[in-house]
């Protein structure tokens, strides 16, 4: 059976212990809608719980809660167990929970995502092979940084890692020592950016996480530092630590209106990068900005980048992530990330990394 996970926000007053009653009320009648109830979350200070379930539908879960206890569900996903567990440390009730009869369970769900993206300044290097063996190393260098900060990494890829953190202080820590290492080890070659966002596992988004990991990734294309926090990370951070002021070399929060911004300007880039046709006059009129404002006070001080540059490094990074699957051709590759030709796109592949596509995996 399919696994969900739903979402309540909890009425003022409601406690882990009251959650605790709904769950084992659910726990009691579930087999009347062939539902198994896994485990929950409950955060007090927020107000918001969280049900794994396995069930047959999104329908008998709704039918379960209003049967044993009437908390109807605000949203309900479907959900990956293993991802669950990448990010949130388990899928069942914890046994140490176990000893008490309702098994209270006072465990946010919300979590602090940490995006490290690395990338070559040119692959038209001396000694690629150097490169990719700092690459490696670098690579198993996080982990370890991550594991000591008691993170979790839920998705590594070649040039990319996505890391889960219940705690604010230990993901900015562990980026800091990311930063660190690279600026002592690893070579000129290797460029890095670090998005760092917290959020709630289920929001109006069809997939686990997905607000929250968006703007994390985000976050890797705006300049000035290496690591970028969310307006709301900087303000847990300080929080954490005594209310002091984050000040730490490589770091730069963005304040709410420049991350509403990236938001803005992101989810219509991801809306339309795939057509050859946009332009910098498609962003001014549909981010409502004129031309002077949108270069001079927005894109240009937040993401250092035209907007037309900005879109075909964006379509750029798309093709470098296609080429690395190598199950396109280069044709198929240029359409598909919205350049007008074949013939285009090599031309500016080359620009920016020093080969042709068409050698770029050999």
């Amino acid at each position: 059976m399919p696994i969900y996970m739903d979402f309540h926000d909890l009425p003022d007053g409601v406690t882990a212990a009251h959650v605790a009653e709904m769950h084992q009320a659910d726990l009691k009648i579930q087999h009347k809608y062939n539902c198994r109830g896994l485990t929950y979350w409950c955060d007090e200070r927020r107000q918001t719980a969280f049900c794994l379930m396995e069930a047959p539908n999104k329908e008998a879960i709704k039918e379960l809660h209003e049967q044993a206890h009437g908390a109807i569900p605000q949203r309900i996903i479907e959900v990956n167990d293993t991802l669950v567990e990448s990010f949130l440390g388990r899928i069942e009730d914890p046994e140490k929970s176990q000893n008490n009869k309702l098994n209270i369970i006072n465990d946010p769900a919300f979590r602090t995502l940490m995006v490290v993206k690395f990338k070559k300044n040119t692959l038209r290097t001396k000694n690629i092979e150097t490169l990719r063996a700092a690459i490696r190393g670098y690579s198993k260098s996080i982990i370890n940084i991550v594991n000591m900060k008691k993170g979790r990494v839920v998705k590594q890829e070649s040039n990319s890692f996505l890391m889960s953190f219940s705690c604010v202080t230990n993901a900015v820590e562990s980026a800091v020592k990311i930063q660190e290492l690279h600026n002592c080890v690893i070579t000129p070659d290797l460029d890095f950016k670090i998005g760092i966002s917290a959020g709630i596992p289920v929001t109006n988004k069809e997939s686990i996480f997905e607000d929250t990991i968006k703007k994390a990734e985000y976050l890797t294309y705006v300049t000035d530092g290496n690591i970028i926090l969310t307006p709301e990370v900087k303000e847990l951070y300080e929080s954490e630590n005594q209310n002091n002021p984050i000040n730490i070399e490589g770091i730069k929060p963005l304040s709410s209106t420049e991350m509403e911004f990236v938001i803005r300007l992101f989810d219509y880039t991801e809306s339309v990068w795939t057509n050859s046709n946009i332009s910098a006059t498609n962003y001014n009129k549909n981010l409502g900005l004129s031309k002077s404002k949108l270069y001079r006070t927005t894109i240009m001080p937040i993401i250092g980048k035209s907007p037309n540059s900005f879109i075909k490094e964006f379509r750029l990074n798309k093709a470098l992530e296609l080429l690395d699957k190598q199950e396109s051709n280069i044709s198929e590759i240029a359409y598909q990330t919205g350049f007008s030709s074949p013939t285009y796109f090599s031309k500016c592949f080359h620009k920016a990394y020093g080969v042709l596509p068409s050698k770029y995996n050999k």
